[in-house]
């Protein structure tokens, strides 16, 4: 009997430091649920200056069920443009508490012409060029991630 604890108490100690990222891996999954319809994406996390202002540049190819999804962390108007970046990618503007209230389709790529939220908004995903409307997706679809389930949960 004690062999046994002795055995759980390690693995316990071997995989406790594992727990974080095993809770950081679920940030990597968005859904988007649209209607009787939910479309998952996998995700990359940009959320400090350096990652926002970088975004997607520079990238040659993004996975139709891939996408960036920005967090600033609070609710504010904000704008973004395609400098530097070279696949056409759909912008879909959303509030703290997941609802998308806006959806830029195929913005140009390398255009430095300003695309704006229209509002404030807490969070932008970014998904391939056509995606939304292959998808069906317009506003009031909602976004289902962790971050927005701790707005909500912070909100109530």
């Amino acid at each position: 009997m004690c062999a046994t604890r002795n055995f759980i108490l390690s693995a316990l100690l071997v995989l406790a430091p594992l727990a974080p990222a095993v809770a950081q891996d679920a940030e990597d999954v968005a859904v988007i649920h649209s209607g009787e319809d939910s479309f998952t994406f996998s995700v990359e996390i940009a959320d400090t200056p350096k990652e926002t202002s970088r975004g997607l540049m520079f990238r040659e190819e993004l996975a139709p069920d891939a996408g960036m999804l920005f967090d600033f962390l609070e609710e504010r108007p904000t704008s973004f443009w395609m400098q530097n970046t070279l696949i056409p990618l759909d912008m879909l503007f959303i509030k703290a508490d997941g609802e998308i209230v806006r959806i830029h389709e195929n913005a140009v790529p390398m255009d430095t012409t300003a695309i704006p939220s229209g509002e404030p908004v807490r969070f932008v995903l970014e998904i391939p060029g056509g995606r939304s409307a292959e998808l069906g997706l317009q506003a009031g679809a909602q976004l289902d991630h962790p971050r927005v389930e701790a707005e909500v949960k912070a909100a109530e």
